[in-house]
């Protein structure tokens, strides 16, 4: 079992790989910051492991997608949307153009800008993807009482949209 993973015992508590992990007596396991980088680089760990056949990184993916549900944004709009930094998501969208999954245009609003489009093959590769990746969010919340998973999902959108205001 790696770091990231984890299973139920039969007294329903979680134990981890890492039995330092456990210990809840350490200030950095009850940092918000510090679990939700961590909970980040678990979400990476098992979309690679979901999502291995694609080729796609979780932001590769998260790019592909917010393009696939509107059609024409801008790189800008891209960092809006996935909260990818502009520098990281320039590199993104250069990998993707050369393994031919998306194309980019002049933005008519702004010829200064790219609009960016899904081609043919992106969209064939993100359909593979979905899969995985909704493997890969069931298996983060599968430790997660079933009532307790939409108010988690909740609780990490409102950190989100605070945090950009």
């Amino acid at each position: 079992m790696q770091p990231c993973e984890s299973k139920v015992g039969a007294d329903g508590y979680t134990l981890y790989a890492n039995p330092r992990m456990a210990k809840g007596a350490s200030q950095l396991n009850r940092s918000a910051m510090h679990l939700l980088h961590r909970a980040g680089q678990c979400a990476t760990d098992i979309f690679t492991s979901e999502a291995r056949a694609s080729g796609l990184t979780p932001r590769q993916f998260a790019v592909l997608m917010a393009v696939s549900e509107e059609e024409g944004l801008t790189q800008t709009d891209l960092v809006e949307r996935t909260g990818i930094d502009r520098s990281t998501l320039a590199d993104i969208v250069g990998r993707l153009l050369s393994h031919g999954l998306i194309q980019r245009r002049r933005a008519k609003e702004d010829a200064r800008a790219y609009a960016i489009k899904l081609t043919p093959q992106g969209a064939k590769v993100l359909r593979e993807a979905q899969p995985g990746a909704a493997a890969a969010d069931t298996r983060l919340l599968a430790n997660l009482p079933p009532a307790k998973r939409q108010d988690f999902l909740d609780s990490l959108g409102l950190i989100v949209t605070t945090a950009r205001k």
